[in-house]
């Protein structure tokens, strides 16, 4: 067995490279001619490794670029799980999916497993002279070909946790010295992405594990509301709801529109002793001019004309349960008088009618409006005012909920991509910092919107920037196109044909229509980019 030579346990720092390369001596067979080359190569690596979002995409292409700038003619990254005890490929170029698969070792097993045990760096001049060499994936004709091997460990403070590899064709003019040097100097980068990304993840282990526990706490069973997000004000709402839900008081949820105020009187509701009766949702801004009453309250037959019948009011059907009164705010003032007898009494009276009936009927109210002004310009009863602000919750709107964007739109991508059957979709970083950026004044339901858009739109798995609506793209910026003029043309057609088939749900007359082309011409340009009609439907 050949002893591993060169570096021990420290790595040279980067700072040191171009001292170290002023003899020149370069293996002749890399195509890097001076060290200048590394230094570029290292300076792409590390734009590579800060750049992406998923550790594996970013290993993939380092792997790629060091392949370049170097003529190996196979790497591989393996990384341990502690846990097991094992030794899996991360990433591998110049190795099939079946080969990478087959690439699985214990601690000590091969030349991989004893780099790792060790941690020290290995060098193999000839593998087919060397017994330890496994060739577990089965990826080289270990008989007849004449191949170095190069494996250096991959460590966090000391601490390893897995190993680059290279293959390199044998020949006595290589500097297999030089080359393990280069590759020790790329596992240490490496490691600190690494270590940055489990950081991350740790982070955000934290974070979800923190909410779940909340959560629990609050409730031992919080439903059929989905509350996506870790923000403090999230946290409020939550702890609000898991207080009031068990009572029988009126709740007044203030907020913008699109915050999830309905969704807050659904969870009260669920979580109440009232949960097994129903739930009787109205939005008082619908209700028709003059008919809010026998809305509400039931009317008797021939109480006005078109009273055909005697009919109940939404306050007897949700008997026992909740009532959800969205946009109390728009209720007519003569409206209003009969609502408070209801809250204050539990009694009421249907329109045309004498008898007085008796309801128990829990009341939950929502409004974007500013009541308070409302009382001042006597446009809402004052009594009825206090009667409904028993209990009051504060939805905040998203632009305060910055922390609970990128979950957000982690649970639309998931719902959407489902629906839709687009599966393992992922967020670009750059689209999910203008995600981040915006303030988004429709809250949660404009990004739900934006995420549906963006899901149909994407034809590779990503969401881009482009696939986001103009008003969230920064100012006097546009996107950047390709410097060829066909490309160019190219992706601004995909892009309008794409925008309005999504804005018809996938009808190919009136996107044509909207365009300015026949239907015909539609059909061989959807044929052109691969698109299909029906990708772009709603599904009900």
């Amino acid at each position: 067995m050949h002893k591993a030579r060169g570096l021990e346990e420290g790595m040279p720092a980067l700072a040191s490279v171009s001292k170290r390369l002023k003899s020149n001596k370069w293996n002749i067979n890399m195509q890097i001619p001076n060290e200048v080359g590394e230094l570029r190569l290292l300076f792409e690596v590390s734009q590579i490794l800060e750049g992406a979002s998923e550790l594996s995409d970013n290993l993939d292409t380092v792997l790629e670029v060091v392949a370049r700038y170097t003529g190996m003619m196979r790497g591989v990254i393996s990384l341990l799980d502690e846990q097991h005890g094992e030794i899996a490929i991360e990433v591998a170029y110049g190795m099939s999916p079946e080969a990478k698969n087959r690439g699985r070792y214990k601690m000590g097993e091969g030349i991989t497993g004893m780099v790792i045990q060790s941690g020290k760096p290995m060098i193999i001049p000839n593998i087919s002279k060397e017994p330890l060499f496994l060739n577990r994936t089965g990826s080289r004709n270990v008989q007849k070909e004449e191949i170095a091997f190069i494996c250096v460990p991959i460590k966090i403070e000391g601490r390893v946790i897995g190993a680059l590899s290279a293959d390199r064709l044998f020949g006595v003019s290589v500097a297999l010295e030089e080359d393990m040097r280069v590759l020790s100097i790329l596992a240490s980068l490496v490691a600190r992405a690494v270590k940055t990304r489990q950081a991350i993840n740790a982070m955000r282990n934290e974070v979800l594990a923190e909410n779940t526990r909340l959560q629990n706490a609050l409730k031992e069973q919080f439903k059929p509301g989905v509350f996506v997000g870790v923000s403090a004000g999230l946290q409020t709402v939550l702890s609000q709801m898991a207080q009031v839900a068990s009572t029988a008081a009126t709740v007044l949820i203030r907020g913008e529109s699109g915050t999830g105020k309905e969704l807050v009187a659904k969870t009260i509701h669920a979580n109440s002793p009232r949960a097994g009766q129903p739930m009787v949702c109205v939005n008082c801004a619908t209700l028709p001019d003059g008919l809010a009453e026998s809305e509400l309250f039931g009317h008797e037959k021939g109480a006005f004309t078109g009273a055909a019948a005697t009919r109940k009011g939404r306050f007897e059907a949700a008997s026992g349960g909740t009532i959800f009164l969205d946009e109390i705010g728009e209720l007519p003032l003569s409206t209003q008088a009969k609502l408070l007898r209801v809250l204050q009494e539990h009694e009421l009276q249907r329109v045309g009618g004498s008898e007085t009936l008796k309801v128990d009927v829990r009341v939950v109210a929502a409004t974007n409006r500013d009541l308070e002004k409302m009382v001042a310009d006597n446009l809402f009863r004052q009594d009825l005012y206090y009667r409904l602000n028993v209990f009051p919750i504060h939805m905040p709107p998203l632009r305060e909920r910055k922390d609970d964007i990128a979950p957000l739109a982690d649970f639309f991508l998931d719902k959407y991509s489902k629906e839709i059957g687009k599966p393992g979709l992922r967020i670009a970083p750059e689209a999910m910092t203008l995600l981040s950026r915006y303030d988004w004044p429709g809250n949660i339901r404009e990004l739900e919107n934006v995420i549906e858009r963006a899901v149909i739109l994407t034809m590779d798995g990503i969401i881009h920037p482009q696939h986001l609506p103009s008003s969230l793209q920064p100012p006097n910026t546009c996107q950047p196109f390709p410097k060829n003029l066909p490309q160019a043309l190219d992706q601004l057609e995909f892009k309008l044909i794409s925008e309005a088939l999504c804005a018809h749900e996938g009808n190919m007359g009136k996107a044509a229509a909207e365009l300015g082309i026949s239907e015909r011409v539609m059909g061989l340009r959807m044929k052109k980019f691969g698109l299909h009609f029906k990708q772009f439907r709603k599904k009900r």
